[in-house]
């Protein structure tokens, strides 16, 4: 990994320690915990991962987010969650109502 994309990781996580500490909504829910007796020790952890992506395959992420769709990374990222998408779903359907069907 070259030194600019270290940099940058570096940059991401200091935003993403600044957004937390200076959150309203986080700090006003933190206050209220010690106004009932407990003190706070708040820790985060954050897995950046990236994916070197040519050319072609950055142009029809681009294409699809125009478009409103998912991108592959969008749909990746959803999967991990659980989370299928609606055309997906029925695909599923079919093939659990299917006579040999998973």
């Amino acid at each position: 990994m070259n030194g600019r994309i270290k940099e940058l990781i570096q940059q991401l996580g200091e935003a993403i320690h600044e957004s937390v500490s200076e959150s309203e909504q986080i700090s006003g829910v933190v206050r209220e915990i010690r106004e009932e007796g407990f003190d706070v020790l708040l820790m985060l952890e954050a897995t950046i991962g990236l994916n070197e992506v040519s050319d072609e395959e950055a142009e029809a992420d681009e294409e699809a987010a125009a478009d409103g769709t998912f991108t592959r990374n969008d749909v990746s990222f959803l999967k991990s969650l659980r989370i299928s998408l609606p055309e997906e779903a029925g695909t599923e359907d079919a093939k659990e109502d299917s006579p040999g069907g998973a």
